[in-house]
């Protein structure tokens, strides 16, 4: 339907048109017209009843798939086929085919085989009233043309909803891939900006009395941002995969970096890729985490491992109990949320909260079967 509750002109051909070549079937009352001897007015009316109802017909076939009960123009056309064939004789009882196949087209199903039978009998007393016997086979085929209608009628309305499903599906496929993207900006800019703005304010306190110090932090903010800009572009094309050596080397250097104590595993297992890429991410939040909010000294990486999983624990000394450094804990923040999404979908869990006495833990879990390597 088109706005304001017009009619889809295209639908409407699209649905109509296939229905034209039944057309055939009024060879029959065509050919009785011309040979028929009758008075001019009754075959004027015999020929304007025949357009008329042609015209309705298609109209009614153009709702096949959308059964209403029944509208004025079923009625007009169930009419027009009853008077036309009592009126004119056996060679006219064939347009009950149509109304065979415009009452499995329009109308509810209750009201369908009905409707069908009685135009069938119909057909069937035209015929036996004017001794047509070689017409007999007519009303077989109001019964056979209705079990088709119905049939295409269905599928029309099956196609219907499976493309109305793959419409919704890739939807849901669009908003699914700008999550996982907004996600994923999320967890490279959080760190690499925080790094940046780190190593700047440091540059801008070094900058009057160690001018070689401020510098060198400068270079470094150059070379962070240069390397957030490598990511973006790298995550914008599909290419960008965090793994977790990589991220544990990222945050010693923009750990020790900002004067934090790190220790690290001394041995970081092969994961699966999945899993190995998820607990990248964990580190990397966290990492940002204690840069940006918490005022640690000291930040320690635990990764074991066994036959079923690996567990990811990163615990730091600062103020976990802070309001800011619950944006990490918090089941709004963006950054958690991203991190259990990742970890979830593993099958895995993430828990992170404050520590009793002090600091604030962040704990991942995934399923895994690993060998180990050098850190």
């Amino acid at each position: 339907m088109a706005a304001g509750g017009a009619v889809d002109r295209s639908s409407w051909w699209g649905q109509a048109v296939w229905a034209l070549p039944w057309l055939l079937f009024q060879w029959f009352p065509v050919a009785d017209l011309v040979t028929t001897d009758r008075p001019v007015p009754a075959r004027w009316a015999g020929a304007l009843g025949l357009v008329a109802f042609t015209a309705v017909y298609l109209r009614v076939m153009g709702r096949l798939g959308r059964p209403r009960a029944w509208r004025p123009d079923f009625v007009a056309m169930v009419a027009l086929a009853a008077v036309l064939a009592v009126g004119f004789g056996a060679n006219w009882s064939g347009l009950m085919i149509y109304v065979s196949a415009a009452s499995a087209a329009a109308l509810p199903w209750r009201w369908v085989w009905p409707t069908v039978v009685a135009a069938a009998l119909l057909c069937l007393a035209v015929i036996v009233t004017d001794d047509e016997p070689g017409l007999l086979f007519l009303p077989p085929i109001c019964l056979l043309t209705a079990f088709g209608i119905r049939g295409t009628g269905y599928l029309l309305t099956v196609n219907a909803e499976l493309r109305e499903a793959r419409e919704e599906l890739a939807r849901h496929a669009v908003a699914e891939e700008r999550q996982r993207f907004a996600r994923d900006l999320h967890d490279l800019l959080g760190h690499s900006l925080s790094l940046i703005a780190l190593k700047s304010e440091l540059a801008r306190r070094l900058a009057p009395v160690d001018p070689v110090r401020a510098a060198t932090e400068m270079a470094d903010v150059e070379d962070a941002a240069r390397q957030a800009l490598a990511e973006v572009r790298e995550a914008v094309s599909g290419y960008r995969q965090v793994t977790c050596g990589q991220a544990l080397a990222e945050a010693r250097a923009a750990l020790t970096g900002a004067g934090i104590t790190v220790r690290l595993p001394d041995r970081v297992p092969v994961l699966p890729g999945s899993a190995d890429v998820a607990l990248g991410w964990v580190v990397r939040e966290a990492t940002t985490n204690v840069l940006r909010h918490s005022g640690a000294q000291q930040v320690t990486v635990e990764l074991t491992e066994d036959a079923d999983r690996a567990l990811l624990t990163v615990t730091d000394d600062g103020h976990g109990g802070a309001p800011r450094v619950t944006v990490l804990g918090t089941s709004s923040g963006s950054g958690l949320a991203g991190l259990r999404e990742r970890v979830g979908a593993l099958g895995g869990e993430l828990t992170a909260g404050p520590v009793d006495g002090g600091g604030y833990r962040v704990c991942a879990a995934v399923p895994c079967t690993a060998a180990t390597v050098g850190a």
